[in-house]
């Protein structure tokens, strides 16, 4: 029972509009109350009735060795004692900045935001301060986050000019953002062409994990390449979701292609709320105080979010073993689901890079956002309410890609490939 879930949610709808600060945790796409949490160890997450929950949210992706991870705790409390906020520099922004470099060998430079959102922003106008240029090619179903120039549908047709997709977004704007079909080089060729001189840069999502989880097709990242260098154009990955945790180095490391400039999220803090955006020298050097290109933030950098991030990534880079433990693990996961689906006779298209994976309730490989949007619906409404009811916690949209921590035992995962088969045996009753 979620009694005081739903009670909450009711009191939040009053105050907090739809009573959520963020749209994906409205259920929306599910039905149903969301559930409200009190704490989380590891990869158990505990509601405020009591009830635990296996998580394969993990806070969107940053909690890579579970909730609670000692040492990022023992960091956040021993800078808290310290202050929470300076807005003046620190050393440990020095230190974490050092460290991502070594991790991820093409950023040259780093700048700390305080969020995927504002990195993905910031990068957009670096890129056209850099090329004196602006347009950009983003992909249909690739999420940036909610920065004007991201929010655009282009139509029934990628070469068509953007429209706005959220009211609030201008025309002017959208009519500098083309949207073109990921896994799909033709498209972004064509666009290119149609727009010689005119595009300062293309952003994209290494893999895909905004519309489900969904790997590059062979080639697709590496033509991506060769085409920005062919154009001038500023190549950005978003690795909000895979940096530091696909490879140590990200998406680039795991296709070994690398972007002119690379987006980071909550995982650069362990979780807490910050952002960043990095890469070669000469692009970084446009942005203030040192260029033109003016970006600013008063909690950039903040202590406490740098001392967390440095006490996972520390971890992560010391010790790549986890990188492997985490194949090994959803590869267990990928296997049991595939048997339990197959053995119901049930349609199913399952993604997975590293410890990333989605499952389609389809026929369809599902390469692209229009192949996503074949899965059943309906279907998953009824199977992730499932595996909710027996105690384990799913992203509550179809469209939304699992995140694995290390923290997950055998024993755990186990249990999850038993509620799946539970839980879909009683959705097929259902349908």
């Amino acid at each position: 029972m979620i009694e005081t879930s739903e009670k909450l949610f009711e009191q939040a709808q009053k105050s907090i509009p739809g009573g959520v600060n963020s749209p994906a945790r409205a259920f929306n796409s599910v039905g149903g109350a969301p559930v409200f949490f009190d704490k989380a160890e590891g990869s158990i997450l505990t509601d405020v009735d009591g009830n635990e929950y296996i998580d394969y949210v993990g806070s969107w992706g940053p909690m890579i060795l579970g909730h609670s991870y000692e040492p990022v705790v023992e960091a956040v409390q021993k800078t808290a004692a310290k202050s929470t906020s300076f807005g003046a520099p620190t050393n440990i922004e020095i230190k974490i900045a050092e460290l991502v470099k070594k991790m991820v060998p093409n950023v040259d430079m780093i700048r700390m935001v305080n969020s995927g959102t504002e990195a993905c922003m910031s990068a957009i106008r670096v890129a056209r301060g850099y090329t004196d240029r602006d347009k950009v090619i983003k992909f249909e179903g690739n999420y940036h986050g909610h920065a004007d120039s991201f929010l655009i549908n282009a139509g029934s047709g990628a070469l068509t000019l953007g429209q706005p997709s959220s009211p609030g977004v201008t025309e002017g704007t959208a009519k500098d953002t083309l949207t073109a079909n990921f896994n799909d080089l033709h498209s972004v060729k064509k666009i290119l062409s149609e727009n010689e001189g005119e595009v300062a840069a293309l952003v994209v999502e290494p893999v895909a994990g905004n519309m489900g989880c969904i790997p590059p097709k062979k080639g697709f990242l590496d033509g991506l390449r060769e085409l920005c260098d062919a154009h001038e154009v500023v190549l950005i990955f978003d690795e909000v979701m895979t940096g530091f945790r696909v490879a140590q180095g990200g998406a680039q490391q795991r296709y070994g292609v690398e972007a002119d400039l690379v987006t980071y999220g909550k995982i650069i803090g362990a979780g807490l709320p910050v952002g960043a955006f990095g890469g070669r020298q000469e692009i970084m050097d446009v942005v203030s105080p040192v260029g033109p290109v003016y970006q600013a933030g008063t909690l950039s950098g903040n202590p406490l979010a740098m001392a967390a991030g440095y006490a996972l990534l520390s971890e992560l880079h010391e010790n790549p073993r986890h990188y492997d433990e985490l194949e090994e693990k959803t590869t267990y996961l990928f296997t049991g689901l595939k048997e339990v689906f197959q053995n119901h006779n049930v349609p199913v298209s399952i993604n997975r890079v590293g410890s990333m994976m989605s499952v389609f309730f389809t026929e369809q490989e599902v390469v692209d956002f229009e192949t996503a949007n074949t899965t059943d619906q309906e279907l998953f409404k009824k199977y992730f309410h499932g595996m909710l009811q027996n105690g384990v916690y799913l992203p509550p949209s179809p469209f939304e890609a699992l995140f694995l921590a290390n923290s997950l035992t055998e024993e755990l995962l186990d249990k999850t490939i038993e509620v799946a088969d539970k839980s879909i045996q009683q959705a097929l009753a259902e349908v």
